[in-house]
């Protein structure tokens, strides 16, 4: 391109000093012309080269666009990565990461991913999620402790306190320490409670190592140490789900519907269950990510005639899950009793053959799909009062560890 315009303008140019020589005065005019013209092309020229030439070796140096252009146009999220392997921080997020200033909404979206890749990037220890939801501070904390001792890297510790005013701040040495999540209050039978259970399995389910997820009160104990309910859900468990869901004919089951919640819901499909649960990872990233039935049952199952917690987890997870769920809890709870609460066991309670006697229980309310014979984990409810004498009982009993 250059050559040809040279070209054109050796040919031109004795044209025009012929002609400019011919108008006489004019010709000092013409000369100037013809020299602007001349200077502003080679400039021209020059910077076309130039610029050819360094956008060129700019393109295909190893600078990236980042370093040249404003950060607005390039601000994509940078994990922290080891060579080629990923970061355990990604997966594992350490206890100052349980707080955050998510809301709910944002909370429930991010805990509602979930990976494609069954493979990991990475060396993953399948951990236990232990979500309390608890009124404010933990009266059996003691024996949590050490239920906990020695099995660090296998489980996480969440807790929901409803009531910050009864919440004392655990130590610094305390499992629980930095365990509780953004809370809010609850009030029991209404959305609260599954709003609550919803944001400890979302916080939950941010660590991908979490594998088994467990709901427990403020009340509840471990009735096998920490290396028996391991084994039973990690191991033994073939990805099943622990969560109470039956057709109850009773007026405070199939009584409780509302042909309102018609055509999504209908009375077939309608259960009914104990809120306490443990559910597989699959089982619960669907439990944070529905929007459907759960606005179904905010709207349509209010006390007193109904109580969401009671029936929003069980006709879900009958509806998106039902083959990977046993329809049964292990948590133990004495319904022996009437009302509309089960029985609270205080310190005159407890004793060795009691214990014994929730641990051997065999009729577990389904058919096994485990190779375990254990029908229950947990119990519930156990007074404050009973702390001590489960101190007592429980290294030798449950085999605690004192590490």
């Amino acid at each position: 391109m250059r050559n040809f315009k040279v070209t054109i303008l050796g040919k031109y140019l004795p044209v025009r000093l012929r002609k400019e020589s011919s108008r006489g005065g004019s010709l000092h005019v013409g000369i100037t012309t013809i020299i602007l013209c001349l200077f502003i092309a080679s400039i021209v020229l020059f910077l076309g080269a130039f610029l050819r030439t360094h956008v060129t070796e700019f393109l295909s140096s190893s600078s990236s666009m980042e370093e040249v252009l404003p950060a607005i146009f390039f601000s994509p999220p940078t994990p922290n990565c080891a060579s080629s392997t990923m970061n355990t921080s990604l997966a594992s997020p350490s206890a100052d990461q349980v707080w955050h200033s998510m809301n709910d909404e944002e909370l429930l979206w991010r805990a509602s991913m979930e990976p494609r890749i069954s493979q990991y990037p990475y060396t993953r220890t399948p951990k236990l999620a232990f979500m309390f939801l608890s009124r404010g501070s933990l009266p059996l904390a003691p024996l949590w402790e050490m239920f906990f001792k020695g099995h660090e890297g296998f489980y996480s510790i969440y807790l929901h306190v409803s009531s910050i005013t009864d919440f004392t701040p655990p130590y610094s040495s305390s499992v629980f320490y930095n365990g509780m999540i953004p809370s809010k209050p609850v009030q029991w039978g209404t959305a609260t409670m599954v709003d609550a259970e919803r944001r400890l399995l979302a916080n939950a389910l941010l660590d991908w190592s979490n594998e088994r997820f467990i709901l427990l009160s403020d009340t509840c104990i471990p009735i096998f140490n920490f290396t028996t309910i391991y084994n039973y859900l990690i191991i033994s468990s073939w990805n099943q789900s622990f969560l109470g869901s039956i057709d109850d004919p009773r007026p405070m089951g199939r009584g409780r519907y509302n042909k309102r919640m018609q055509p999504e819901l209908t009375l077939a499909d309608w259960r009914k269950g104990s809120q306490w649960f443990e559910v597989h990872r699959r089982v619960a990233v669907q439990m944070v990510s529905d929007i459907k039935y759960y606005s179904i049952l905010k709207q349509h199952c209010k006390p007193p005639r109904c109580y969401m917690d009671e029936h929003y987890f069980p006709t879900l997870v009958t509806k998106i899950l039902p083959e990977i769920n046993t329809n049964h809890s292990i948590t133990w709870v004495d319904w022996s009793r009437p009302g509309s609460h089960p029985s609270m066991f205080v310190r005159k309670h407890v004793s060795e053959g009691f214990l014994m006697k929730v641990r051997n229980m065999t009729d577990c309310g389904f058919t096994h799909r485990t190779r375990s014979t254990i029908c229950f984990l947990f119990a519930r409810k156990f007074h404050p009062s009973t702390l001590e004498p489960l101190l007592r009982i429980a290294p030798s009993l449950l085999g605690f560890t004192d590490k």
